[in-house]
């Protein structure tokens, strides 16, 4: 027997190079996953809390509807529906389309386009906000025409009045949120919301029974709420403009450093400097052929991806209210509705996580990282969906019991709850993979999958089940499925043959042209992408 000292080590018969290349690369591979996963968390926590925040916002908004009364909670319930549909959803979807080009400007160093796509979409989405507040403030001919109850029209029109000043807040901090994020700043995003959040319930109480506002104090409570958010994000910029992270590439020479380095967002105003942003913001007008055609390029098919998705829910809603019992089918399409918000937080923090990480890394060139970054964070979904079918399936009854104590309610949520589980298990890849397309710029193929899967799967089926077979919501459900499993295949069938390479050399090509240049070489075609989303998932 051969003795030896402790911390002598065995010897082992010698590795090949590729034994010993391979064990390399293994323990690399190990190493970056666990230092992405970090990355992403960074970025998805703070986005998940924002996200979890804005649906306590809107649960204090109905709950003081219901202490109101029943004429309040339904007209404000038809208010908040209407401006789903025609503002809130369109100015997000529409704000998503800076996500690849700031991502991957800053991967690039790009601070220039960053910074300019920031104004151009601050712009887009003022613009847009003209003809919606103009709808908003005409909404009472419309929902009568449609043979909405008078009373209840004329309580919703009053409260989308009031709601209006809401689109120009937004139509700020959609843009300023995607910019930070994509720089890696979320945690003041999280702490100026949270800001929002304590003051939001005083505010609101107080505006609705001290000041005895009513519906105009709860109407009037959701703008300030914003505007709150975003006076303490800018006055934290005003104070932090000099320490936000700035992307850095090897060998460049310091004056180089320092011009890419200028800040987001410069807190001190001075006449020359207000000189100078009026004259770029009509140098961006005048521009527009040439430097607006990528954004808007961008912008379309995103927006056409969230509304497309977003509009089934409200249609699914719609449609409970023709069914067999309508008081109970409506009062569980709600909880429901609660529900899946509840649950979207996370897959919704996954998905702005894997867009800015994919776009960061192709911008600066590194397409293993990109292709990693997408692999961890739908790794990251999948365990997301199986917690979700857990909490729907275990704790549906103390869900339920949450919102309602009546019986026939509480035994058709219980039994549907289930089903919305099921719906997850594919809702939450497939939403983060809607992410890794922005990030890689392709938002028209994730509109082209939600096209097909919610309209020519998704709608038949529920229309087809829940009416025709006679299942009521049950079967209004199913077809909610069939549109998430048809989503995440063609999501997995798009990023399956994903060329990281060529994303990679597209981003770079993109994010390097001088501003002044015809984007025209380096936008993406609009239908050409819609068209590719929707034959994957035929």
């Amino acid at each position: 027997m051969v003795c030896r000292k402790p911390n002598q080590l065995i010897s082992m018969p010698p590795t090949t190079a590729a034994d010993a290349l391979h064990q390399k690369q293994s323990g690399s591979t190990i190493s970056q996953v666990v230092v992405e996963m970090r990355k992403i968390g960074d970025i998805s926590i703070p986005v998940m809390v924002v996200s979890f925040i804005t649906y306590l916002k809107n649960m204090t908004l109905v709950m003081f509807m219901g202490q109101l009364g029943s004429l309040e909670l339904a007209g404000g319930a038809l208010a908040i529906g209407f401006t789903n549909i025609t503002g809130y959803s369109v100015l997000s979807g529409l704000s998503m389309g800076m996500e690849p080009l700031c991502s991957q400007a800053f991967g690039s160093n790009n601070h220039s386009l960053l910074r300019a796509t920031l104004r151009r979409t601050i712009l887009m989405l003022l613009a847009t906000s003209i003809p919606i507040s103009f709808l908003w403030l005409n909404i009472k001919p419309l929902l009568l025409l449609l043979h909405q109850d008078p009373e209840i029209v004329e309580t919703a029109a009053m409260f989308c009045r009031f709601a209006a000043p809401d689109l120009a807040a937004l139509s700020l901090l959609h843009p300023l949120r995607i910019c930070l994020r994509c720089k890696g700043v979320t945690w003041p995003l999280m702490w100026c919301n949270s800001l929002s959040l304590l003051l939001h319930f005083p505010i609101t109480y107080a505006l609705t029974f001290t000041l005895q506002l009513g519906l105009h104090g709860l109407a009037v409570s959701t703008f300030v709420a914003d505007f709150i958010t975003l006076f303490s994000l800018i006055i934290y910029l005003s104070i932090n403009a000099n320490k936000l992270p700035n992307q850095k590439g090897e060998g460049e020479e310091e004056e180089e450093e320092e011009e890419e380095a200028a800040p987001l967002y410069k807190p001190l105003i001075t006449p020359s400097r207000s000189r100078a942003a009026a004259e770029l913001t009509v140098a961006a007008l005048i521009s527009f052929d040439k430097d607006w055609i990528a954004l808007l390029k961008f912008s379309i098919p995103s927006c056409l991806g969230v509304c497309l998705e977003w509009w089934w829910y409200e249609l699914m809603t719609l449609l409970a209210g023709y069914l067999r019992n309508p008081r109970v089918t409506l009062a569980t399409c709600g909880i429901l509705i609660q529900t899946t918000s509840l649950l979207y937080t996370l897959p919704n923090a996954l998905s702005s996580a894997a867009s800015t990480r994919v776009g960061t890394e192709l911008g600066a060139g590194n397409p293993g990282r990109a292709r990693l970054a997408s692999a961890v964070a739908t790794t990251l979904s999948a365990v997301a969906s199986i917690l979700g079918l857990m909490w729907t399936t275990l704790g549906r009854e103390m869900w339920a019991r949450l919102f309602t104590d009546d019986p026939e309610i509480l035994e058709l949520t219980m039994t549907v709850l289930p089903l919305i589980g099921l719906c997850e298990l594919a809702n939450c890849p497939q939403t983060t993979g809607c992410g890794v397309l922005r990030g890689c710029g392709r938002p028209g193929v994730g509109a082209g999958i939600n096209l097909v899967a919610f309209y020519v799967v998704g709608g038949p089926v529920a229309l087809g089940l829940g009416f025709v077979m006679g299942l009521g919501l049950m079967g209004l459900c199913c077809g909610l499925l069939a549109a998430q499993v048809c989503c995440f295949i063609g999501m997995l069938a798009v990023l399956g043959r994903t060329d990281w390479e060529m994303q990679s050399a597209v981003a770079r090509e993109l994010v390097g042209l001088d501003m002044g240049a015809d984007c025209g070489i380096i936008a993406i075609d609009l239908f050409k992408d819609v068209e590719q989303g929707a034959h994957v998932c035929t």
